[in-house]
């Protein structure tokens, strides 16, 4: 794809930097569709759906798809603050440094905290899941011995790959998202227009799901099948350095993320509902697995071999896109002196142009909670549901520092702009985000303490954690970086952007 030229009044890519206070050390060879696939690989709508479809049917029936929708919009906002966010601090690592201009060293230590164990916790869970899959391929009956084996593989292999350089990172995004539009879109189409054994009213039919409770009470039960689909979007910027334009191009990729993310969750969600041939059984939770048995009676065994090999190339994918997003929010806090082994961790290869101590330890810790997860299968269910609710308060403390620093007067200057909406939008997204968070924190009624607090015991563990490590070792002293500078930024950049203006007039 032909590099995007810059216009004579924006600033070089360099230059960008340079007003921010770094140098150019990476290689610029991501494209718009690169990053763009990036992003889209990170968020999977193929893992996402696959994952909660028969959870969302059982508790909120066929209406749940409806989630999709209602948070796709909210993320959509959540992406807008994002991106003129970016555009003005086109720099690695996304939250950490997005919340760090946007306030100060100490809030952004707990942003980047929070954020860096929940995606770590992502990793964990995506390979673990992406085993299943691989396993059905190749026929091997699934034990924990079998699941652990290839979960630390599936680790291993992207590790690999992301240690050969940002092209091959983009060649493999671009794979799998082929591999994740197949099948995604194209098996849902397929099971829409051949395959239909449902009405399309069915998407309004409760099917007796809330018994003689509210159905409101169920439907909102039901909103993980968006809650835990939409993010990712956001790994488009935590690769800016290696973007060339990233100004202009990462706030589209996101948005390209968060509206063909959407388009293909609801194609996949609404084909497998209508072509479910017993959706009676999934909604009232006797088929707890029945995407499976669905692509058996639909596609055949051939069909659902095919699909499984699509399915292995788009979590291998995924897992290669959340560790390059990993290593590059760690790099960019030890570049600031933010982070244990900080020196050790900012070092980037000479060769590839990647942090590969960085990509050691996102690949590296997953492997040791995994191993964790082999010798007590209980942990699962605290360590993963911790993870969407760190991601969601990672995102609302950047979106919060946006609107605290419009409030004072801020006007982002990158080439990425909402205008006169941008106040409203931002406020939008926060309020969109409150609601997402109490969806997430809001205990069960199981009865069971530890599965109805788990959010709140992950989320406890990590923030007394991260507060204690803040404030007895103090890493926010330790950095000089720049931070809470979101006006005065804005300020040098337009001046800059002047004085180019000024240059190429004369030349």
């Amino acid at each position: 794809m032909s590099v995007e030229p810059a216009k004579p009044t924006d600033l070089g890519d360099g230059d960008h930097l340079e007003v921010l206070g770094y140098q150019d050390s990476f290689n610029r060879s991501m494209s718009l569709w690169a990053n763009f696939a990036l992003g889209f690989t990170y968020l999977s709508p193929l893992v996402g759906v696959y994952s909660l479809f028969a959870v969302a049917l059982s508790i909120g029936g066929p209406p749940s798809i409806w989630w999709i929708v209602i948070v796709g919009a909210g993320q959509l906002l959540v992406s807008l603050v994002f991106g003129e966010v970016v555009s003005q601090y086109p720099i690695h690592g996304g939250i950490y440094p997005w919340a760090r201009r946007l306030w100060g060293r100490r809030y952004a230590w707990m942003a980047a905290w929070i954020y860096i164990w929940a995606m770590i916790v992502t990793i964990t869970a995506v390979a673990g899941y992406g085993s299943g899959f691989v396993a059905s391929l190749v026929g091997i009956t699934a034990t924990p011995e079998s699941t652990l084996a290839i979960t630390l593989g599936l680790l291993v292999i992207a590790l690999i790959f992301n240690f050969t350089g940002t092209k091959t990172l983009a060649r493999v995004a671009q794979i799998g998202l082929a591999a994740e539009l197949i099948g995604v879109i194209g098996v849902g189409l397929y099971l829409l227009v051949f395959q239909r054994k449902q009405e399309f009213s069915v998407f309004f039919d409760t099917m007796n799901v809330q018994g003689d409770g509210s159905y409101a009470t169920a439907f909102i039960g039901s909103a993980i099948a968006g809650l835990f689909l939409f993010y990712g979007f956001e790994a488009c910027g935590d690769v800016a350095e290696e973007v060339s334009n990233p100004g202009r191009r990462i706030p589209k990729a996101m948005i390209l993320t968060i509206l063909v993310g959407g388009v293909s969750a609801l194609f996949s969600f609404g084909g497998y509902v209508l072509a479910a041939p017993d959706l009676a059984s999934i909604v009232s939770g006797e088929d707890a697995d029945p995407i499976p048995g669905i692509l058996e009676a639909t596609l055949g065994t051939v069909g659902a071999k095919i699909f499984l090999g699509v399915a292995v190339l788009a979590f291998i994918s995924c897992v290669l896109s959340l560790q390059a997003a990993a290593s590059r929010l760690l790099y960019s806090f030890a570049r600031d002196g933010m982070i244990p082994g900080h020196r050790w961790l900012a070092k980037v290869s000479p060769n590839t142009k990647v942090p590969r101590n960085a990509l050691i330890v996102a690949c590296t810790v997953p492997a040791i909670i995994t191993v964790f997860i082999y010798v007590n299968p209980a942990i699962t269910l605290p360590v993963t549901a911790f993870a969407v609710l760190g991601i969601y308060i990672a995102f609302q403390m950047v979106v919060l520092g946006a609107l605290r620093q419009r409030l004072r007067g801020w006007k982002p200057a990158g080439t990425f702009s909402l205008g006169g909406a941008g106040i409203v939008i931002n406020v939008l997204a926060l309020a969109y985000g409150v609601f997402a968070i109490w969806l997430l924190a809001t205990p069960g009624s199981s009865g069971d303490v530890v599965a109805d607090y788990a959010v709140w015991i992950g989320l406890g563990v990590v923030l007394v954690s991260g507060l204690a490590y803040l404030f007895i070792a103090r890493p926010d002293r330790k950095s000089d970086a720049p931070a809470g500078d979101a006006i005065e930024v804005a300020e040098r950049l337009a001046v800059r952007r002047a004085e180019t203006a000024s240059m190429s007039k004369v030349d």
